[in-house]
């Protein structure tokens, strides 16, 4: 099958069967020969084929033996889908409908499609969010900066959470919880016309947006934030124009340049409607990969289904992601 046909009519087609997924796999990931995982050779290893014996067959298929260290491996070996008792056709599945679907697909839709248990489901969910991750940038993000801080989570239900009134100053005064108090502060960096890169904070202060700043954005860039004061505080040093939100100012232009937020926020749209109509609830401890995926899909906005598709594929290598890693708190 070639690669630019890639979809989900084509995967159902063509990896209706082991054989087929594992050979797509074995071509993507070796393009020039089978690598083996232990000692790094290329194309010096041959295929075992399954013979009967007395106790049912003495390799299973897939298996191939280095010519250079004698070691056996298959191509999961050293990657997202090792020691997985999961089809590789499901695996495949599972990380188009991923990829291709924009708002996110939750772990129940993954089980009731795939035919899969709900905890397989959310955990290979997770593992394909791990390979989505994205590597440290190579360098800063230059020109056009957009800069800005969300909250993600439910709405406060002040009644259940309301605090008792305490005594201060002679005078009663009752005390609530804030707003965002329940909610996970979440920061993006966005280059215009570039990349989107996020990263969940414990609270939005310049202590804490300073180093993500220095770490992600150029000292020559033009940086462009709302007026929140502490994003202001963290960009010292650089060039900083603000739109003031409250005073209903969105756009406005200077010396031909367009001053706004409106491209990070039109991230941030898709990003809550996936996490609110789409997972409904995302933990804390797993934020961090739930931004890994809508950052992936951003990234690769112009790319077609299946090329996005195949992008995370070929980041499987070298990652693994046990179940006890995937659910401690991080």
């Amino acid at each position: 099958m070639e690669t630019n046909e890639l979809n989900l009519i084509a995967l159902a087609q063509h990896f209706s069967d082991e054989d087929k997924a594992r050979e797509f796999i074995e071509k993507l990931r070796w393009p020039d020969g089978p690598i083996c995982p232990h000692c790094g050779e290329i194309n010096n290893a041959y295929r075992l084929e399954p013979k009967p014996s007395k106790k049912g067959t003495h390799v299973r298929k897939g298996v191939w033996k280095c010519g250079g260290c004698r070691e056996q491996f298959t191509v999961t070996v050293g990657t997202i889908f090792e020691d997985s008792h999961i089809p590789l056709s499901k695996w495949l599945l599972a990380y188009h409908l991923l990829c291709a679907s924009k708002k996110g697909m939750s772990a129940h839709q993954l089980h009731r499609m795939l035919k899969v248990t709900y905890r397989s489901a959310w955990f290979m969910a997770h593992r394909i969010r791990y390979t989505m991750a994205q590597e440290p940038l190579s360098s800063k993000l230059t020109g056009i900066i957009e800069v800005d801080e969300t909250y993600v989570g439910g709405k406060l239900r002040v009644g259940a959470y309301r605090k008792r009134p305490y005594m201060k100053d002679r005078g009663e005064k009752r005390v609530y919880p804030s707003v965002t108090s329940n909610k996970a502060a979440v920061v993006s960096v966005l280059q215009r016309g570039g990349r989107v890169q996020s990263r969940h904070v414990e609270r939005v202060t310049a202590e804490n947006l300073k180093p993500i700043v220095n770490q992600m954005i150029a000292e020559d860039a033009h940086v462009m934030t709302d007026s929140s004061t502490v994003l202001k505080a963290g960009l010292i040093a650089r060039k900083h124009d603000q739109v003031n939100h409250v005073a209903k100012e969105y756009v406005r232009y200077e010396d031909g340049v367009c001053i706004t937020t409106n491209t990070i926020e039109g991230y941030f749209a898709t990003l809550k409607r996936g996490i609110n109509g789409v997972y409904h609830h995302v933990g804390k401890q797993h934020l961090h990969r739930y931004l890994s995926e809508f950052d992936f899909r951003y990234n690769s906005r112009k790319e077609k289904d299946g090329d996005r598709t195949l992008m995370a594929l070929k980041s499987t290598g070298g990652k693994r992601l046990m179940l006890r890693d995937s659910v401690k708190v991080s």
